[in-house]
């Protein structure tokens, strides 16, 4: 019984783990594509800084 109770496990820990990472890349492509505009201004900001000094 133990047995077949840890690959149980072990399969579920595993799916939840890729399904997280899943959520976590969609949100992360959502949060860039919703902040592109602004990333975008900041390394232009830091670039002229550069160029300045």
């Amino acid at each position: 019984m133990k047995a077949s109770k840890k690959p149980a496990t072990s399969k579920l820990v595993t799916r939840f783990d890729n399904d997280l990472m899943n959520l976590l890349m969609e949100d992360l492509r959502a949060f860039r594509e919703r902040n592109q505009f602004s990333s975008s201004n900041k390394q232009g900001a830091v670039q002229q800084q550069l160029s300045a000094a």
